[in-house]
């Protein structure tokens, strides 16, 4: 049985990434909880989404720590499939259905009772009733629902998401935010990368602001207001919070 991890599930301390002659992270320091959300925000080369891709494993860091369910990660790039990060590009296949995308990924990752696992995260995201459509024919918010499902099949313990809730409509942004609570209530945790304030108070627990690669600012979210973090956003902050 796997021990159980009972600090941090993530922590970085002064993580840096340089690519070429560019430090695009400076000296990130952050730890998370099981069970909690993460919402980062900031304004376009921030870094958001290099942050993310050093998390998950896909990018190694230059410089600093990362710790991963008690674990320090090397220098080198590093896979885990208790981490899944659900980038800018879907990774899914065109010229396939979303079923068999989604079976697809479970045989590559192993799962057990692959065809059942993908019958319930294509539900989980309602998608069910599409199961056999080519992804060609999927509308932009339908493939952002599939991509999440894949996300969800490995039933990881930590979600990395970027700007998930484009291209999502009313409905769709209201299935995610049920997801992510989900996520919460049963010991699981993300991250997610976002501009919009209103999803962010809605759906995390503490918020904090990435600029020139620097966490500048941070905060839980059940003390804020959608107009503080907008003012923030505009660089109005302090580094005890709004």
């Amino acid at each position: 049985m796997a021990k159980e991890i009972t600090g941090p599930i993530l922590r970085a301390l002064t993580l840096c990434k340089t690519i070429g002659a560019h430090a695009v992270l400076r000296e990130v320091s952050f730890s998370m909880e099981r069970g909690s959300g993460l919402a980062i925000m900031g304004p376009n080369g921030a870094g958001k989404s290099t942050l993310l891709k050093v998390l998950s494993g896909l990018w190694a860091p230059s410089g600093g720590e990362l710790w991963r369910f008690g674990r320090r990660v090397g220098d080198e790039t590093s896979s885990d499939q208790r981490v899944v990060l659900l980038g800018h590009h879907s990774f899914l296949y065109p010229s396939l259905t979303a079923f068999e995308n989604l079976l697809f990924y479970a045989h590559l990752w192993g799962l057990r009772k692959a065809r059942q696992r993908v019958v319930e995260v294509l539900r989980q995201v309602d998608l069910l009733w599409a199961q056999n459509d080519l992804l060609q024919t999927f509308s932009r918010g339908m493939v952002q629902r599939a991509a999440l499902a894949r996300v969800l099949l490995a039933d990881a313990q930590l979600l990395l998401l970027d700007e998930p809730y484009t291209g999502l409509d009313g409905a769709g942004r209201q299935l995610l935010d049920r997801i992510l609570g989900d996520q919460k209530r049963t010991g699981r945790s993300f991250i997610l990368a976002s501009h919009d304030e209103d999803d962010v108070i809605r759906v995390a627990d503490a918020v904090a602001l990435l600029v020139g690669g620097r966490m500048v600012w941070w905060s839980y979210t059940d003390k804020l207001r959608p107009e503080q973090l907008q003012r923030v956003c505009r660089g109005d902050y302090d580094k005890e919070g709004a």
